[in-house]
């Protein structure tokens, strides 16, 4: 079982940062691949970036070169710095561990989940 608490959501300005934390419970985070989503209202939930095991990382074409996804092992922790933020970046963020090593991007394969941070860019 892993639990999973997400903090650092907030109000930001178009072109601002943020950075969201994703501190998960267990001694078993170095066997989980981990992913943030994000839900806007009346839309889907979508894939945002995960990270490997080993520090591989991928990311939804949107946010390249935007948003960067980091893990510190040693905290169990895993952390998205958000950088030019769009107000189409509003959400609510969702952190996520998957057992799988291999990265996937469909949220149903996600084993466990955070509550979820709120993520709003003003114009």
């Amino acid at each position: 079982q892993v639990q999973l608490v997400e903090s650092g959501g907030g109000l930001v300005q178009a072109g601002g940062s943020l950075r969201l934390s994703c501190a998960a419970s267990g001694r078993t985070f170095t066997s989980y691949t981990m992913g943030w989503f994000r839900q806007a209202p009346g839309k889907e939930r979508e894939f945002v970036a995960a990270i490997g095991r080993i520090g591989n990382a991928y990311y939804v074409a949107s946010v390249k070169g935007r948003f960067t996804i980091s893990r510190d092992n040693a905290k169990n922790t895993v952390y998205l710095q958000m950088n030019s933020l769009k107000p189409e970046d509003t959400a609510v963020y969702y952190c996520a561990a998957d057992s799988s090593v291999v990265i996937r991007t469909d949220s149903r394969r996600y084993d466990y989940w955070g509550q979820g941070t709120q993520v709003t860019v003003s114009s």
